[in-house]
């Protein structure tokens, strides 16, 4: 059942629609992209680009299940542009063009796969790098969140946008996750250990919108960020229904501000003032006035003094 969901409903690789090129951004000169193909631990070659804003923060998006990173490529210039956000993204194995057939298990891996590139070719630290995720996506990006929770290395923070329980849930109401379902999200967001955004539209026709409200609740407390449900948005029209109020982008900024955490410059040392000078030496006359007066020995034929045993001392 679950080879049958994968090939018919969870893996719908797009045909390749055209190319990007870098000589097409909008940004500043500052800003290049770079197109590059990764190794996975799985031995796929899958294609990734780039986006250099020289920003702090990074974003690592994980693409929905019917697009690829050709289609989504003029977006993601945008988020970058609008976020100030370095952005990488990735194709999963069999998508554009990554060879290959697509699998639970190639996702997981390809998403490792980018985010090694940008801690290890890159050298990000993990604390400046955001999960960003939708529709599918989300099952890459909970795993890998909750994969580097468990290494103690939690990436900034986890967005995700319209994500699924599990598959098997889309279609069918379950308590419980059965043997053979793909991305059980559900089972994962328990051990993540980073602020979580969701976002989910009210009407969405594919994955329903009570599936990003429990994973929301099914969040860890302290690291719930407050959701964005976008009443009347469906499941694919979320950044054209908000593109003129632009209030998806604020969104998305303000989480990202959020979790922009620069470290602490460690503390300076306070500039050592010079010592005080030390006190003037004793002085060698002796002064009949300065000292005391001598103790008198006590004469041994004298009676000692009475008390009083009615006194109170």
């Amino acid at each position: 059942m679950g080879a049958t969901i994968s090939k018919t409903l969870v893996f719908q690789p797009p045909a390749l629609q055209g190319t990007w090129n870098s000589s097409e951004a909008v940004f500043a000169k500052h800003v290049d992209t770079t197109r590059m193909w990764l190794q996975t631990r799985l031995g796929s070659s899958i294609e990734a680009f780039y986006i250099d804003r020289r920003a702090r923060m990074t974003v690592l998006f994980s693409h929905a299940n019917a697009e690829d990173i050709t289609m989504i490529y003029p977006w993601l210039r945008e988020l970058s542009s609008a976020c100030a956000v370095n952005v990488l993204a990735y194709s999963y194995t069999g998508y554009a063009k990554s060879p290959g057939l697509p699998s639970e298990k190639h996702v997981y891996a390809d998403a490792r796969a980018a985010w090694d590139y940008l801690v290890s070719n890159r050298r990000l630290r993990p604390d400046t790098i955001v999960l960003y995720s939708r529709s599918i996506g989300s099952g890459a990006a909970v795993y890998l969140a909750q994969t580097l929770c468990k290494l103690g290395t939690p990436p900034a923070g986890l967005v995700l946008q319209s994500p699924v329980l599990s598959v098997f849930r889309i279609a069918f109401y379950f308590r419980i996750t059965l043997p053979g379902d793909l991305f059980p999200n559900i089972d994962r967001i328990a051990d993540v250990r980073c602020p979580v955004f969701v976002m989910h539209g009210t009407h969405d026709e594919v994955v329903p919108f009570w599936h990003g409200q429990e994973l929301f609740l099914a969040t860890p407390l302290r690291w719930r960020h407050k959701p964005f449900w976008i009443k009347g948005a469906g499941h694919n029209n979320i950044e054209l229904l908000l593109r003129d109020s632009g209030l998806l982008f604020k969104r998305l900024r303000d989480f990202i501000d959020k979790v922009n955490r620069p470290p602490l410059k460690p503390q300076q040392s306070p500039k050592k003032s010079s010592p005080p000078p030390p006190p003037p030496p004793p002085s060698t006359t002796s002064s009949s006035s300065s000292l005391p007066p001598p103790r008198s020995t006590p004469d041994p034929t004298r009676p000692l003094l009475s008390c009083d045993s009615s006194r109170t001392y």
